[in-house]
């Protein structure tokens, strides 16, 4: 029963995150009025791949939880780096500071990317279900980036 818990509240907790921002947002996003770049995905896409998103951080972090292998130093990059993603929206949609937020999602490539690596020294499926999140910042990288330059 613990087990299920720790999942639980593991899953809630990016989930709610992401809700509480696409509140927060909904009413200023102008992603569809915007020039965009080749590949850029349609906006029905975005609360999708983010749902999905959520949910594997949520397992990755919960099986650390479970197996006790969620030290302090990943708590804190885990915690912070979900900090950095929900600023990085009212960045960019709800300030319109589109040259702020290359700077703030690159930061947050960064250290996701080491919260990955740590996640692995841990339990490398809790560091591995991280990649789909990584490689999609790589790409919302890139959609930031050209936004910027082409608007």
């Amino acid at each position: 029963m613990k087990k299920i818990k720790n999942y639980f509240w593991a899953i809630l907790i990016p989930v709610l995150i992401g809700i509480i921002v696409g509140i927060l947002i909904n009413s200023k996003l102008d992603y569809n009025n915007l020039i965009k770049p080749p590949f850029a995905p349609p906006s029905i896409l975005f609360p999708i791949v983010w749902s999905i998103l959520y949910v594997l951080m949520g397992i990755s972090y919960g099986i650390l939880k479970n197996d006790q292998l969620n030290n302090s130093k990943i708590k804190f990059i885990y915690y912070f780096q979900l900090f950095i993603n929900a600023l990085w929206s009212i960045f960019f949609f709800l300030l319109k500071w589109r040259l702020f937020s290359i700077f703030w999602i690159i930061i947050l490539d960064i250290t996701v990317l080491i919260m990955i690596l740590e996640m692995i020294k841990s339990k490398k499926i809790a560091g591995l279900l991280q990649l789909p999140y990584f490689f999609w910042l790589i790409f919302a990288t890139y959609l930031n980036i050209s936004i910027y330059y082409l608007n």
